[in-house]
Formats: C-alpha cells, sequence, structure tokens
C-alpha cells in the first residue's frame, strides 16, 4: 500500500514512524514533512491548505491511502479534494471537521445529542462577555471559538485576563470551569462504527506542577493506572457513538479520528473539547503501544469497512513522551538554533526510546528549531517508572539552546501506580 501523510510535525511524524514498521505499507511519502520525518518517507513540497495540490500530488503518487493530519487543512476541506479524486481519506469532511473548526458548532452537536458536557456561552459582544464571566465566575474559562492551535483558551482566575482574552476574540465560548483529572481519548470511525483506542493524560501548561501558561502540550502518557476500568466503555456510550450518530444524521458523516478532550468531574465525565484529528502529543504514547498495524485500520475507517476489523490489539507497555520546546514557547519562540544528540539517541537508546521531530528544518547536515515546540522524546518500558526513566535519559542527550521541557510528565501517576 502506497501511503501518502499530509503534515510536518510531531503527530504526522509519530504516525510515519507507525506506518514505517507496517508490512503492509510498500512506498510511505509525506508532504511537506520535517527532517526527522525525512529519514522515513520521502518528503513532497505541497501548501498543505491546498485541496486541489495534495489531491494533485496523490493522484502523482498513486497513493492508495492519503492521511490528513493537522486540523486547519481538514477545515479548509483537503480531505473533500482527495476523495473527489477517487482516492481513499483518512480524515473527516469540511462540514465535519467544523466540530473541531468552531466550538459553537460542537456546543450545538453535543446540546442535541445529549452529550455531557460543560454549560456554557456564546458570546459576540463586550455585553454578552460581561454577563458570561459573572454567571460563573472564577476560574473563568474562554475559548476562542475557531482554530488557534492548542492556544486559544485561557483558563484564569484574574477577571482582566478573562476579559482581554473573550474581547480579542470574534466570537467566544464562555463555560463553567470543570473540576477533575483530563483525559484524553482517540476513537477512529468511518462514520458510523466507533473504535476507541487507548486513553492518555496530556500536560498543557508550559511549566512544571502545572503553572505557566496554556501550551499545544508538553507531554503525555499512557496507560492510565489510576482510571476507571469501564471509562473507556462509558465515554463510547455517552460521547463518542452519539456525537458521530448526531453527525451522520444532519448528513455530514464524521469519517476519521474523533477526538475527546475530557475531564473527570465529580459529577462524572465532561467533554471539555472534541478535535477532529489525531491530537499531540497525545498521538505519541498512543501508537507507541498500538500492536495493530496501522495503515490497515485507517484504510478500513476511510472506505466504510471498520466494523470488518477484528479488535484492536495493544502492548501491555507503558510509554511516555516529552516535549521540548524552544526558548520564550509559546511566546513568539526563538528558532534556527541547532539540535544537538539526535545521533546519541539513536545510537543509546533506540528501539526503548527515540525522537520524533516537529518543528525543525535540515540546514546542510545540521538538524535547527523552527517552530515552538520542537521535537519530542517517546520512550516505552514495562510500566510507567520505566518508560518515564527512559525518556528522560534520552532527552538528557540533547542540546537545544534556551530550550525549555517540563520535568514532571507522568510522575504522579508513576508514583501511584
Amino acid at each position: 500500500m502506497k501511503v501518502l501523510v499530509i503534515g510536518s510535525g510531531a503527530r504526522e511524524h509519530a504516525l510515519c514512524h507507525s506506518l514505517s514498521s507496517d508490512p503492509d505499507v510498500t512506498a510511505l511519502h509525506c508532504a511537506p514533512g520535517n527532517a526527522g520525518i525525512a529519514e522515513v518517507a520521502e518528503l513532497h513540497p505541497v501548501d498543505a491548505l491546498d485541496g486541489a495540490a495534495v489531491a494533485g500530488l496523490a493522484t502523482r503518487l498513486g497513493a492508495e491511502l492519503v492521511i490528513v493530519g493537522p486540523e486547519a487543512p481538514l477545515v479548509a476541506g483537503v480531505a473533500d479534494a482527495v476523495r473527489e479524486a477517487g482516492i481513499p481519506c483518512f480524515g473527516p469532511s469540511r462540514e465535519a471537521a467544523r466540530l473541531e473548526g468552531s466550538k459553537a458548532f460542537a456546543k450545538d452537536v453535543m446540546a442535541v445529542a445529549d452529550v455531557p458536557t460543560a454549560r456554557s456561552y456564546v458570546c459576540t459582544t463586550p455585553d454578552e462577555v460581561e454577563e458570561a464571566l459573572d454567571a460563573f465566575g472564577a476560574p473563568y474559562v474562554v475559548k476562542d471559538d475557531g482554530l488557534a492551535a492548542g492556544k486559544g483558551v485561557v483558563v484564569t482566575d484574574d477577571i482582566e485576563a478573562a476579559r482581554a482574552h473573550a474581547n480579542a476574540c470574534e466570537r467566544v465560548v464562555i463555560e463553567e470551569f470543570l473540576d477533575g483529572p483530563e483525559v484524553s481519548l482517540f476513537a477512529v470511525t468511518d462514520g458510523e462504527t466507533v473504535v476507541p483506542l487507548q486513553p492518555a493524560q496530556d500536560f498543557k501548561r508550559a511549566l512544571d506542577d502545572d503553572k505557566g501558561p496554556n501550551t499545544g502540550g508538553m507531554g503525555a502518557y499512557s496507560p492510565l493506572p489510576w482510571a476507571d476500568p469501564k471509562l473507556v466503555d462509558e465515554v463510547m456510550e455517552t460521547v463518542l457513538q452519539p456525537t458521530v450518530d448526531e453527525l451522520r444524521r444532519r448528513g455530514t458523516p464524521f469519517s476519521g479520528l474523533l477526538y475527546a478532550g475530557l475531564a473527570i468531574t465529580s459529577r462524572g465525565v465532561r467533554v471539555i473539547e472534541f478535535n477532529a484529528r489525531f491530537g499531540d502529543p497525545e498521538t505519541q504514547v498512543v501508537l507507541a503501544r498500538l500492536r495493530t498495524p496501522l495503515a490497515g485500520l485507517l484504510l478500513a475507517a476511510a472506505t466504510g469497512n471498520l466494523g470488518f476489523l477484528p479488535p484492536l490489539r495493544w502492548s501491555d507497555d507503558a510509554a511516555v513522551t516529552v516535549v521540548v520546546a524552544s526558548h520564550n514557547y509559546p511566546g513568539t519562540p526563538r528558532t534556527g538554533d541547532p539540535v544537538l544528540g539526535l545521533d546519541e539517541v539513536a545510537a543509546q537508546d533506540a528501539p526503548n526510546a527515540y525522537v520524533l521531530h516537529a518543528g525543525t528544518k535540515r540546514e546542510g547536515d545540521a538538524v535547527v528549531s523552527a517552530g515552538g515546540r520542537v521535537l519530542s522524546v517517546t520512550a516505552v518500558g514495562g510500566d510507567l517508572t520505566e518508560a518515564r526513566d527512559r525518556a528522560y535519559a534520552a532527552l538528557s542527550r540533547i542540546r537545544l539552546d534556551g530550550s525549555l521541557h517540563r520535568t514532571d510528565i507522568a510522575a504522579r501517576a508513576a508514583a501511584e501506580a
């Protein structure tokens, strides 16, 4: 099977890493890719937001499966263009991707489907913002209605910060604060059948002990030893299947990866947000534990045959990933700094630990930073403690001037397991 992956981040590198070891994959391509993906896939320049260009590239390559990784191309309708070219595509249509592209749309779907979520207000004027902030009180949860690369959400006790963020957005969702730990659960769906993956937990704050500003994610781990064994079944019944059923009822079936960000509150499971694609950095740890070949799973979803697949197979190992970010992230990051030590990780830590690139590019023989989140170090082990030790041992070999990373990824879960 010839596979083309669209995107250039750590999520796409994780997908390519898994696909490169899949015996059913005969050729692996990525567009536009990054310095790390180039080691396992052939790279091609393309505007990932240009559906015609992506479909044209897929046609020229003879791709038998296209996987659209990032949210922006999905919301732009790239998956539609690929399907119109007659090529199976893993990723929802433009209309279905509104589940991530508009938080207000997602709230409407959840209301109709009776999916448990936070109470909220959709605001478009300063007066509406004031009323909503006053109704819920602190902590304030303010979400830009549109895409914001994982940084459109402010959770704060400072009403001035909440007000400033809300008034900077054209349309904003203000909702009640949800207590309890957060869980990420992915599900692969063909628009009718829903197959859940294993849950993971990520870390959104930039600094240890969940301090600092929100980011796109600074690390993750799986499995969750503290979670209720019935959690996945409950989320399937109350969240995932009802959402997929409602979108199909509306005439916009969701085919691809449905990501549910959840809060396990004192009142039960509540949906924080939906994404329409694999999440980063949770993808790194979930795919590290998946034993079922990835290409066949995603092709079955893309062609409406998911119901015919046998149950997924999973490793009993634990996985931990730690993100290394550029100086000043999540503000305006400094780029162009050399990334050193990658060969040392490959020589000393593989296969138990490996590096997945996000914001990198190659300049001559050197790999340099090219974005906010530069790379993630992913490791597996017999339990979370071993996986965590291996991840941080590998990370210690990497040198990037001015970089930052959290030192407490999976620490509490490992200690309590």
